[in-house]
């Protein structure tokens, strides 16, 4: 980072008359003459107080409480600087005599100085430099002080320039500047010090190309327009003389003859860069060099035809996109088959024919104006007519041999199911539907063209009809038909007591056992499935409530009807105090109203039937003994 800080020359400054950078090279830097400064030189890194060196680094030094210098202010890390660590009485660090200024003459003094303290070195309460810069004749009258005050730690290096701006006397041409150390040694006042510079200050002096709005102009060679440049002067001298310059580097500058005036017209067309600018001097200084300010410069950077270059993606393939390319200016125009238009570079046919084969001529225009031809040859290359065949269908587990065509190089994809993904004839056994493209190329394998083909796989049908089921005589159970594949058909046998044969979950009703069969059929060829669900049928369970054990042949016995069908079911009768009088278990007999060969009393009794089929409830009631 650059600050500026103090007085410093607000007009336009001429080129240093001095500009001390104290050198460029390997460490350590010369020493400097013994008049210029009262420090002892050391020749390596880190000098104590009222030592200095000159070097191009320095490292860590003092523990790492310096800030380590890695360059100069310039960011030249070979050029030199001044490394200062001040006495401890405050003195002359640097004086040196200017010779040669002009007389009566502004010029700016100016020196880049950074404080190499860090803020937390010596418990953050380091010493600061603090520097007086005087300007005086070498008898020792003071022409010019000025203070900088305290010069504050960074936490990086941060380099700032100091300066002002004095007048030489009429009878002056040589000047002694000092740099006075004010603050004492001790822990801080270390500083470096860069490029002292002397350049002659004066009024703002500005030159432009009316019209234009940038300080450069380019042009090209052949363009003999006569541009006018123009300056324009602030107040400052009492009797200005101008003087317009040329450089073809920006540093060394000569003198136009007869180009003494504000306004200057330029005809120069040889290819080249020049630069431009005016001089400003007091009139009895401008023949010196050391006396002048200088304007800002005007570029004419006078080019030659472009250098140019032009292709294409050729050879292109028919129905591509034909990109044509140019270099070497900053506009293009193109010309072509089918009287083709085009600017830019690329510049794209989009989905060209093969009419578009053929020479493009490309007109390139630098940024100067300077023109030049080129051109390109196109070649565009039929597309291959690609077919990958007919869309077929296939059942689940067969193959089926694709028919592709149209090329000399084939590429099949996805490679799933294939026997080959390389050849026109691959024999696919695909899992699943699936979608195969095929991609052709032509001899040449430029050109390619894509062609898609689809080969449906229909599942096998299947059939499931489900668990077995019960039921009780006279009831209704639903079935729970699951069928699959491809363009089936499925239906239900046989077609009696069931209401609706066609549905997968019909309702069935049979009085006895029956089996019932689903089928499904494929309408794709794919074959057919079956599956059966038997439907056990048990009797309705009928239960007397009285019966009459007096052996008259009526009635003598406790028979419930269809028991039988429920092997395992277990008839328990209990009388009125819960005691058991008769059990039944498996084949069913019917109860004559005994217990342990005796009649029981007449009354009522109570029952259960457990038919240990976990869908019916238990079955209870009363049954009455009669006489």
């Amino acid at each position: 980072m650059n600050e500026c800080m103090a007085q410093l020359c607000q007009g336009s400054l001429g080129d240093p008359v001095v500009n001390i950078t104290f050198g460029h090279g390997a460490n350590p830097g010369p020493q400097l003459s013994a008049a210029t400064t009262n420090y002892a030189f050391i020749s390596g890194d880190c000098p104590n107080d009222s030592f200095y060196t000159v070097r191009s680094n320095t490292t860590a030094c003092f523990g790492n409480s310096w800030h380590s210098l890695t360059q100069d202010h310039t960011g030249d890390g070979n050029g030199y600087f001044m490394l200062v660590n001040a006495s401890f009485q405050p003195s002359d660090f640097y004086v040196d005599t200017v010779t040669g200024l002009c007389p009566n003459t502004t010029f700016e003094f100016a020196a880049w100085i950074t404080n190499v303290l860090k803020p937390s070195a010596c418990s953050s309460n380091g010493i600061k430099p603090n520097l007086t810069f005087t300007i005086e004749t070498t008898t020792g009258s003071v022409l010019q002080t000025f203070k900088s005050g305290d010069i504050y730690a960074d936490n990086s290096p941060v380099w700032k320039q100091y300066g002002f701006f004095f007048k030489t006397p009429p009878d002056v041409n040589d000047i002694v500047v000092r740099i006075r150390n004010n603050a004492p040694g001790g822990c801080g006042n270390d500083l470096a010090l860069d490029d002292i510079t002397f350049r002659p200050c004066g009024p703002m002096v500005t030159v432009a190309i009316p019209g234009e709005t940038t300080g450069t102009k380019s042009i090209c060679y052949d363009d003999a327009t006569p541009y006018t440049l123009k300056a324009s002067v602030s107040d400052g001298y009492a009797n200005p003389a101008y003087q317009w310059q040329v450089s073809t580097d920006n540093i060394n500058w000569t003198d136009i003859a007869g180009a003494t005036t504000t306004t200057y017209k330029r005809t120069q067309t040889v290819i080249g860069k020049y630069y431009y600018r005016l001089a400003v001097a007091e009139a009895g200084n401008i023949t010196s060099p050391k006396c002048r300010i200088a304007s800002n410069t005007i570029l004419f950077d006078v080019q030659g035809k472009p250098v140019t270059t032009a292709g294409s993606n050729s050879p292109a393939c028919e129905s591509s996109t034909l990109t044509l390319t140019a270099t070497g200016g900053v506009t293009f125009q193109w010309t072509g088959p089918n009287n083709y238009n085009g600017t830019g570079s690329p510049a794209n046919i989009t989905n060209a024919s093969l009419s578009a084969a053929g020479k493009y001529y490309v007109t390139v225009t630098s940024s100067a104006g300077c023109v030049q031809q080129d051109s390109v040859t196109v070649v565009i290359i039929p597309k291959p007519h690609v077919d990958a065949g007919a869309s077929a269908g296939i059942c689940e587990g067969e193959s089926i041999t694709l028919n592709g065509s149209g090329g000399t190089v084939y590429l099949w994809q996805p490679a799933t199911g294939l026997s080959a993904t390389d050849i026109p004839n691959p024999v696919a056994t695909p899992a699943d539907s699936i979608v195969y493209t095929l991609t052709v190329k032509d001899d040449a394998s430029v050109c390619s063209a894509v062609d898609s083909v689809a080969i449906n796989v229909y599942r096998k049908p299947t059939a499931n009809a489900g668990a077995d089921k019960v039921m009780i005589e006279g009831q209704s159970v639903k079935l729970t038909g699951i069928v699959s594949g491809t363009l089936i058909d499925y239906n239900w046998t046989p077609v009696v007591y069931i209401n609706n044969a066609a549905a997968l979950t019909p309702v069935v009703s049979p009085p006895r056992d029956t089996t019932y069969t689903l089928h499904v059929v494929s309408q794709a060829g794919c074959g057919t499935a079956t599956d059966n669900v038997f439907i056990k049928v048990y009797k309705k369970v009928i239960i007397p409530n009285a019966f009459s054990p007096n052996k008259d042949g009526i009635n003598d016995t406790w028979n419930i009807i269809a028991l039988d069908a429920y092997p395992n079911a277990v008839l328990t009768v209990f009388n009125r105090y819960g005691k058991a009088v008769f059990t039944s278990q498996g084949s069913y007999t019917a109860w004559d109203g005994t217990y342990n060969s005796s009649p029981l009393p007449v009354g009522t009794y109570y029952y259960v039937i457990d038919t240990k089929l976990s869908f019916l409830p238990l079955l209870t009631g009363w049954v009455t003994i009669l006489r």
